[in-house]
């Protein structure tokens, strides 16, 4: 391997490395049974940060001009927690925020296709920390998402 190929090979992400390797490592979500594309295809993570960011802007709106009325460290808290608490409403009960609806997106069970109330606790618990859900696998899920046992797919 030329030394411009090793350096190439990080930029591109380890996937790229591994199948310019050689190795067929299928579509996200085959290992899964989702379709490789359309509706009910695993999330693509550009889908997924703009509706985590509508989510956070309405949960700042509410806490801001609701709770608080100013911009500090309370409101910040506040937004975090109306975040949760937004996120394990709608998760458990319709299967997506209002961001995720706005992007076509909606979070699934793997064994049910609708996630109970208890796995839309974890997974938002999990979200709420940040760090599982910057742990990605090969299909794209989130490790909050790997524990709690759903996926993100599109509408």
């Amino acid at each position: 391997m030329d030394k411009r190929e090793a350096i190439g090979s990080w930029l591109s992400g380890p996937r790229a490395a591994v199948e310019g390797a050689g190795a067929d490592l299928g579509y996200r979500g085959e290992q899964l049974g989702l379709p490789e594309e359309g509706p009910g295809s695993i999330a693509r993570p550009g889908r997924r940060l703009g509706a985590l960011v509508v989510d956070w802007a309405l949960c700042s709106l509410i806490a801001y001009g609701l709770i608080t009325g100013s911009y500090d460290q309370k409101t910040s808290n506040w937004v975090l927690l109306i975040f949760f608490v937004l996120s394990v409403l709608t998760v458990g009960t319709v299967g997506f925020t209002p961001g995720k609806r706005l992007f076509g997106l909606r979070v699934v069970d793997l064994a049910t296709g609708r996630p109970s109330p208890l796995r839309a606790l974890l997974r938002s618990a999990l979200l709420c920390v940040a760090i599982p859900a910057l742990v990605w696998d090969r299909d794209g899920r989130g490790l909050h998402d790997r524990l709690a046992r759903t996926v993100e797919v599109r509408l």
